[in-house]
């Protein structure tokens, strides 16, 4: 049976309870024990999948196709435990699988209620894997108090109660704000927050406090005293120069020891943390630094490209050599020339997106890097654009474009060198999909085998012939203009196992120039950076050091 941590937070929303989360999994894991970190959302949406990249940050991508929070990315990196769909749920889908039980009968008749059946459905979600692992994390997001989380707490509150005692605790993350004019932290919205727990039933174990300053004995013997936990149970949270730093910073403030203390477990397992030790020292001893430009549609919020900024970052440690991305708008190439924008840079990225608008700006990025002789990396959309420029440049199909822009303009204005997936293979059955289907869960989204061709770059950057990447897509390049495009130089170097789907192309006679269907930033971590970004940042050093 697992030990079960609870992670909520309190006073403001983004104060990390993700990247806490996540260096306590990496932190219990370095003392021996086996974990899983799940997020609970509040919000309706069934999943992120069709929530905008502004709103909510990037989609991650899981291997068994489930579109979740960012944080899930986080844990993933932090610990290398690939998330699966059962480690991500919402308010959204706990109502639909109650409502789908009360049509089907399940129910026989009763009024459906909150409590017990909406709370009933979340305790069943808990128990998932139970006797899988040591430790399961749990991170509810949004801030306590919050109306529509509150069928969560209650959850969580029945749940730890039914559950022998001694085997669930609760971590609350609150901030300590300093005031500049009285010149001292205060402790009194931590105070508040833990009373709106307690007031539901939940008492807090570890109080981890985020502060952009020092937090003095005092504080913390006060903060002990109000909120009822032990002294060496408030935890200080500062800011990092990198979240890397983290499992090394919260060992240091004592959170991993805490939260055995709350379990009862000692003598505990001493920690090895060489692991990260070994990622601190690549970050903080860089013998060089390259400049990529990532050039996409959602460049306003960084985090619409959380795991590609993080793989680029891993990239870099594989070559001990800082990354220094910088973003782009792509829509500023469809006004100005990319050179000046452009010439400066090491390396190109061009990332994944939905829609017409910015495509034209990243097909002439594609095209600045392909003649220039700059490393490229495009990413699904990126790969697209990439096929598109070579289609038009090279292969003499003026007006290739894709089905996705005239679907979206409702006319015909391209030749479809990409076109709207119809069916595929997933498994052992045929997936089939329409134009007209709903847009929640229908592209072709998780792990998929592809095929490397022999003697191919991308062979030779993962040193295997067969690889399983994860997808997230609705339209694909048409395999009818393959013969075109490699009599032009661009070859097809990855297919999928029934030789239909073009997983990978890359440009002949050009120093790095490969664009991938799947999304391989998903599947990078500090510890084991993806082959891909780790190839592409060395190809950049390569740049470098000519010019």
């Amino acid at each position: 049976m697992a030990r079960y941590i609870f992670i909520t937070g309190g006073v403001v929303s983004s104060l990390g309870k993700g990247l806490a989360s996540a260096a306590l999994g990496a932190l219990l894991q370095a003392r021996g024990y086996t974990v899983r970190l799940r997020k609970l959302d509040p919000y309706l949406n069934v999943d992120p999948g069709t929530m905008s990249p502004f709103e909510h940050g990037e989609v991650f991508v899981t291997d068994d196709g489930a579109e979740t929070d960012l944080d899930l990315g986080h844990y993933e990196r932090f610990t290398g435990v690939s998330a699966r769909q059962t480690d991500s749920i919402s308010s959204g889908r706990i109502y639909s699988n109650v409502l789908e039980k009360e049509r089907r009968g399940d129910y026989l008749g009763k009024t459906i209620q909150v409590i017990p059946h909406v709370t009933n459905e979340i305790k069943n979600f808990l128990r998932i894997g139970d006797d899988e692992v040591d430790f399961m994390l749990c991170e509810i997001g949004g801030t306590v108090g919050d109306i529509e989380g509150l069928p969560f707490f209650e959850a969580i509150r029945q749940f730890i109660h039914e559950r022998p005692r001694g085997q669930s605790i609760l971590m609350h993350l609150t901030l300590l704000p300093y005031l500049a004019a009285s010149g001292e932290l205060k402790t009194k919205p931590t105070q508040h927050s833990v009373k709106e727990l307690q007031s539901i039933g939940l008492a807090p174990d570890v109080l981890v406090c985020r502060s952009e300053h020092p937090i003095p004995d005092r504080e913390r013997e006060k903060i002990a005293l109000f909120c009822n936990v032990r002294k060496d149970a408030v935890i200080p949270a500062y800011d990092l120069k990198t979240i890397y730093e983290a499992p090394l910073a919260y060992h240091r403030a004592g959170l991993d020891q805490a939260v055995l203390d709350a379990f009862g477990i000692t003598p505990a397992p001493k920690p090895n943390l060489a692991r990260w030790e070994d990622v601190m020292d690549r970050l903080t001893h860089a013998e060089g630094e390259v400049r990529v430009a990532i050039v996409g549609k959602y460049t306003q919020l960084e985090d619409a490209y959380k795991s590609i900024a993080e793989a680029l970052t891993h990239g870099g440690m594989a070559n001990r050599t800082k990354v220094r991305a910088e973003w782009i708008d792509a829509e500023i190439f469809e006004r100005e020339d990319p050179a000046p924008w452009l010439e400066n840079f090491h390396a190109i990225l061009v990332p994944g997106g939905f829609g017409e608008r910015g495509t034209e700006g990243k097909i002439k990025a594609a095209q600045f890097a392909r003649e220039k002789k700059i490393p490229y990396l495009g990413i699904c959309l990126g790969m697209q654009m990439a096929v598109i420029e070579a289609a038009r440049n090279l292969a003499g199909v003026k007006n290739a474009g894709s089905e996705e822009f005239d679907h979206e303009a409702g006319e015909k204005r391209f030749t479809p060198v990409v076109y709207h997936l119809k069916e595929w293979v997933q498994g052992n059955h045929v997936v089939a999909r329409k134009l007209t289907d709903d847009k929640g869960g229908t592209m072709r989204l998780g792990a998929y085998t592809a095929h490397l061709k022999d003697g191919s770059r991308v062979a030779g950057v993962y040193g295997a012939p067969v690889i399983e990447e994860r997808h997230r897509h609705r339209y694909e390049v048409d395999i009818q203009y393959r013969d075109k495009l490699e009599k032009c130089g661009l070859i097809f170097s990855g297919m999928s196992p029934d030789g239909r789907l073009p997983e990978i192309v890359e440009v002949k006679d050009h120093p790095w120039f490969i664009g991938v269907q799947f999304h391989p930033e998903l599947k990078s971590k500090p510890f084991a950076p993806h082959p891909l970004f780790a190839d592409f940042v060395r190809a950049a050093v390569d740049v470098s050091r000519l010019v």
